[in-house]
């Protein structure tokens, strides 16, 4: 797990010792942490009219301004669990505006983090793909930043675009994706350039996750996404003489652990 997602946990389970919580959304896209909060007692819900405790806790990707004021003005406590490189990315976006430039976030439209990003500003536009940028309208000046979990190869490739696409605007990039997805990215093109077959194991929302699976399909033919043990298929590895693992942020190492041995097993 990364850093923010540790810790938003462990701040959960704090203020659940402290008394009643209730976290708005899933507080990490992984449906093991979120069981195991239930288990302890913490309620999750995505309608604020279903809050039945004091205090809420906003999930590590992060809420917007407005959001964050509807909530307290329904008399609420609230509790953040934000990251702080989704943070960062707030930030980014923000001077960006406050120095004239027009939004742009390369991100998953309707992804939790990307909505906390873009809720606050008036006019901005999110761009996933080729097709998008191609559909910008023309500005003098465009401020790109990035959800967190994105790519780096891709955020670069489609700021280069907007760049050919737009020649008389100027164009100001912001490096917003967090260090552990470059890392893990890096690592998951090095694994899966070695193995015939890649077990990517993560929650099924999970972005960071779905990116990695993309991302070593790149590189291994035979790429597949788990949530547990009970997922894998002996025949997945029929014929296989090397098999890598990988796993999102947010995944525990506990079923980490489990699948790994499971392969194992299913090896010999």
């Amino acid at each position: 797990m990364c850093f923010g997602v540790r810790d938003a946990i462990d701040l959960a389970l704090e203020h659940r010792q402290a008394g009643p919580l209730t976290i708005l959304g899933d507080l990490v896209h992984n449906p093991a942490v979120l069981s195991g909060l239930r288990a302890k007692g913490i309620a999750i819900e995505t309608d604020l009219t279903q809050v039945k405790t004091p205090t809420v806790m906003v999930t590590a990707h992060g809420a917007s301004e407005r959001s964050l004021a509807a909530t307290r003005a329904l008399g609420l406590q609230v509790v953040e669990a934000t990251c702080p490189l989704v943070r960062v990315a707030h930030r980014a976006i923000h001077a960006l505006l406050r120095d004239g430039y027009h939004p742009v976030i390369i991100g998953q439209r309707g992804h939790v983090e990307v909505r906390g990003l873009t809720e606050d500003l008036d006019h901005f536009d999110i761009v996933q793909n080729e097709d998008d940028v191609r559909a910008l309208a023309e500005r003098p000046r465009f401020g790109v930043a990035a959800q967190t979990t994105q790519p780096l190869e891709r955020v670069q490739r489609l700021v280069a675009l907007i760049r050919e696409r737009c020649p008389q605007s100027q164009v100001r990039f912001i490096d917003t994706v967090c260090l552990p997805t470059k890392q893990r990215q890096d690592a998951a093109i090095e694994l899966a350039r070695q193995c015939d077959v890649v077990i990517v194991i993560g929650g099924a929302n999970s972005n960071n996750t779905r990116e990695l699976v993309s991302t070593c399909r790149s590189h291994c033919a035979d790429v597949h996404h788990v949530q547990a043990e009970a997922d894998l298929r002996s025949e997945w590895f029929a014929g296989a003489d090397t098999v890598g693992i990988t796993a999102g942020t947010s995944t525990p190492d506990p079923i980490i652990d489990r699948i790994d041995q499971r392969i194992r097993e299913l090896a010999a």
